[in-house]
């Protein structure tokens, strides 16, 4: 086939990085997104990002579902999974790293203009709910402490506070979440010390666990099947649950590549780092969590058959409630609150900023570009977070079932976003290799995924 013919079948993999970089540089001359993050915020928002309510309260039902041996084994396997989505998504970012850049930008680019249309949209919809999602879980969690107040008064608190730290400026609203992602960060880190404490007999009660329950009740609980199929299911069903633990972390990281300082050495940074964070917290904490809790724990069943609020269902509570401990439970409470919070506060970021970039594209309509002086796209932020007031349906069902609604809805809307991304960069990469420009690339996927 003659070169010419070749470049026919790729008219969309064709790299111009100078005109692009040369717009982002004059972006700042126009009244656009701002790059106001730094990099400490840029790191912190990835890994806050990343630590949410799944950990801390809904392991506890997959606990209980299929023991802790898949639990563990679920989120393994789904930490490398979004490593490898995170530096994929690090490889194109950090070699076009556009104002106003978003996943969809290069599905656009690289693969279908109406693929790219699809996923801009599920985007959106996706950090909408998850919103709705983490601001529902934070108004759960304080009814942990008191059900006097009319629990959509907290929806409605949670979600104003979380709209004044996005509609002010990106700089006040990455030191918020630095701030926020550095108390989760200490709590789940907290929580692995007193999980080693406890495994040693290090408690009041000086009862010494070990691996006791994974001998009894046993490592595996069978799901739905007996036998080696149950615990394969088993296995199965938690590596999908583990799913709304991460879900839309990587994403994370490229919606703020266009806004932050210096991206291409903040956002390799980033995504070279995740990796170990993401085995310290998730790995380690589910470890905590199947050592210190057994799926039969009375307790376990109890709160997650009456609904729970709050640090009621958390595993990490019951284990300390087992162990004798008292009064950490409300600090417990307290740090999954914030990481709610923090959470809510990223999604309605990343949903305004896909609003903006489909925007920039013309899939979405021009008013999402509007932008106040300080570069926050405030129009497409409103309107973000009034899909995010469908917490409200709070008010008529209950907690749980509105948690699981939006977390079932986001986690299959997330999976389908990373098979996308994958063909995306395997597109990029022919791209990169036919117009022999990968020695070019300021980051470089590690050779092993």
């Amino acid at each position: 086939m003659a070169k010419n013919d070749e470049m026919k079948d790729f008219p969309e993999a064709t790299i111009s990085p100078t005109k692009d970089v040369g717009d982002v540089e004059n972006a700042g001359a126009r009244n656009h997104t701002k790059r106001g993050l730094s990099s400490r915020q840029v790191q912190f928002l990835a890994l806050g990002g990343a630590i949410g309510t799944g950990l801390f309260v809904g392991s506890g039902a997959t606990l209980s579902a299929v023991g802790p041996a898949p639990l563990l084994m679920g989120y393994i396997v789904m930490s490398f999974v979004v490593y490898g989505v995170m530096n994929v998504l690090a490889e194109m970012t950090t070699y076009l790293p556009l104002e106003g850049l978003s996943v969809p930008y290069f599905v656009n680019r690289f693969v279908d203009p109406s693929l790219a249309f699809a996923m801009g949209w599920n985007y959106w919809y996706t950090f909408a709910m998850l919103l709705a999602a983490e601001v529902t879980a934070a108004a759960i969690i304080i009814q942990y402490w008191t059900e006097a107040v009319p629990v959509a008064v907290w929806i409605a608190i949670v979600l104003l506070v979380i709209l004044a730290l996005n509609i002010i400026a990106v700089s006040f609203f990455g030191e918020a979440e630095f701030w926020f992602a550095s108390i989760k960060i200490l709590a789940i880190l907290g929580l692995i010390v007193l999980g080693v404490v406890l495994f040693f007999g290090g408690g009041p009660n000086h009862d010494r666990l070990g691996f006791r329950y994974w001998n009894e009740p046993g490592a595996f609980n069978p799901f739905i099947a007996k036998g080696n199929s149950g615990r394969f299911l088993a296995f199965w069903y938690a590596f999908i649950k583990s799913g709304f633990a991460f879900i839309m972390s990587p994403e994370l990281v490229v919606t703020a590549a266009g806004e932050a300082e210096a991206p291409r050495r903040n956002i390799p940074k980033a995504a070279n780092r995740f990796i170990y964070r993401l085995f310290a917290f998730y790995v380690l904490g589910t470890l905590v969590i199947g050592v210190t809790v057994s799926y039969n724990d009375p307790s376990l069943l109890s709160a997650i058959n009456d609904g729970a609020h709050g640090a009621g269902a958390s595993p990490f509570v019951i284990a300390i409630q087992n162990a004798g401990i008292k009064g950490l439970n409300h600090v417990i409470n307290a740090a999954i609150l914030t990481s709610a919070w923090s959470s809510g506060n990223a999604w309605l970021f990343s949903g305004s900023r896909m609003l903006y970039s489909l925007a920039l594209t013309e899939q979405a309509p021009k008013i999402f570009l509007k932008c106040n002086r300080k570069g926050v796209p405030w129009v497409a932020v409103l309107f973000t977070f009034c899909i995010g007031c469908l917490a409200f349906l709070n008010v008529s069902n209950s907690g749980a079932n509105v948690f699981n609604w939006f977390t079932n809805i986001t986690t299959i809307s997330g999976f389908i976003a990373w098979i996308v991304v994958l063909i995306t960069y395997l597109r990029f990469r022919h791209a990169m290799i036919f117009h022999n420009t990968l020695s070019s690339l300021p980051f470089r996927t590690p050779r092993f995924l």
